[in-house]
């Protein structure tokens, strides 16, 4: 099995027509490390909407001339995808869009249902036709068809919470409105600002806020729907408290970024200290720490830092590289490896290392930045993975060579809290 899903999204409402298109975009390129097969915006102009959506990087997807297309307006909302359910297709772009009875509303999803197959069965059956194969088009039906039933857009959305299970964290848009929710476990992170004019900004990571000039005010709560108008925010917690807190623990060990903050806890410091904790519990004999950039090199300095050994730059990344992990085949993921890392020979050299990464996963990339290792002529490699053993229980012991495919599960935040002190 291979970890799946995670996309980053990202909305903005504000109190005059400006071209919020432009902040969307400073706000996906923040969010890019959440997914990088494709990525859209679709902005509202007093309840007409225009979009640009398509496969790509942020960066290739829009440009000055694709973003001067979009029109002002009010509302925005965005999205970066790496897709579980869903082939790689522009079809599977987000936000989805809707057009009802009762108006249009667009979607952003970061998540993935557990139920989405039985939810799917039950719409077709009663005769949805689904345009696209991503679970979002399934939320998007779910709440179209509620709204139909209800007064509000949000008690839509909060009577469709009913049917959901599993991970998902929301943004989405009607005419006149902004809508932030997060499942009852709290799994995937949410949080929401305020910028300097008043107007008011959610996102998947407290760094996208940072982005765009937007002061945090604080995370979405578990089961918690926020409305967003041009005068407050509404908060409905109905779902709130249903079930117990949990938190994918991936979020700290790799999906986040080290400048955001989840749930009240820095991702950076909660590295740092699993890294320190790795230096108490499986101590080496060595001349250096590296890291394996970028998300080993916190628990590199973790690890050094607790230990006394010197922290080096033993690999660089190249920056023009995305992440292999997100690499959708196999034999692409290993041909980035080639190119995406170079060890720096000068600090490897006849030395004895400490090898910190956040995670195995695979294990392929693994053996690949271990045989580079070897080649830049370390003379003892000691490999060590800062996510905790109950994560994976094979990590320590264990051959590389024979490592199974490993999947991250989600745990309770005092879990968490255990792993980062």
């Amino acid at each position: 099995m291979a970890i799946h899903e995670e996309c980053g999204v990202f909305g903005i409402l504000s109190r005059k027509r400006e071209r919020l298109g432009k902040l969307v975009y400073y706000g996906l390129y923040a969010l890019q490390h959440r997914g990088q097969e494709s990525c859209g915006i679709v902005v509202n102009d007093d309840g007409v909407f225009s979009s640009y959506k398509d496969l790509g990087l942020v960066s290739e997807v829009f440009s000055k001339d694709t973003l001067s297309h979009l029109p002002e307006g009010t509302i925005a909302v965005g999205h970066v995808r790496y897709g579980t359910t869903g082939g790689n297709t522009r079809s599977n772009c987000q936000p989805i869009e809707v057009n009802h009875q009762k108006g249009k509303m667009a979607l952003a999803h970061n998540g993935n249902l557990s139920n989405a197959l039985e939810l799917r069965d039950r719409l077709e059956l009663s005769g949805a036709i689904f345009h696209t194969t991503s679970d979002t088009e399934t939320i998007a039906y779910i709440i179209t068809r509620e709204r139909l039933k209800t007064p509000s857009i949000e008690e839509a959305v909060s009577n469709a919470m009913e049917s959901l299970e599993g991970a998902y964290s929301l943004v989405l848009m009607s005419s006149t409105k902004m809508i932030a929710a997060r499942d009852p476990y709290g799994f995937r992170p949410l949080c929401y600002g305020k910028m300097p004019d008043g107007a008011y900004v959610v996102a998947s990571e407290s760094c996208a806020l940072s982005a765009v000039g937007a002061e945090f005010i604080r995370d979405v709560l578990p089961g918690e729907i926020l409305v967003f108008h041009p005068d407050g925010v509404e908060s409905r917690r109905e779902h709130c408290g249903k079930q117990k807190k949990k938190t994918c623990i991936f979020e700290y060990i790799y999906f986040a970024r080290p400048d955001s903050v989840i749930d009240g806890v820095s991702v950076h410091e909660s590295r740092i200290r699993a890294g320190e904790l790795l230096a108490e519990t499986y101590p080496a004999d060595a001349d250096i720490v590296i890291g394996v950039p970028d998300s080993g090199l916190d628990a590199a300095l973790g690890f050094a830092k607790k230990s006394g050994i010197p922290y080096g730059i033993g690999l660089i990344k190249n920056k023009y590289i995305g992440r292999t992990f997100i690499s959708p085949g196999q034999s692409e993921r290993l041909d980035q490896v080639k190119i995406k890392l170079s060890p720096v020979k000068s600090v490897i050299e006849g030395k004895n290392v400490v090898l910190i990464d956040d995670s195995i996963v695979r294990g392929t990339t693994s053996r690949r930045i271990v045989k580079l290792l070897r080649e830049a002529g370390a003379k003892e490699i000691h490999m060590r993975i800062s996510a905790p053993p109950f994560l994976h229980p094979c990590y320590y012991g264990t051959d590389i060579d024979s490592e199974e495919n490993l999947i991250a599960s989600h745990h309770s935040t005092a879990e968490i809290a255990k792993l980062i002190g």
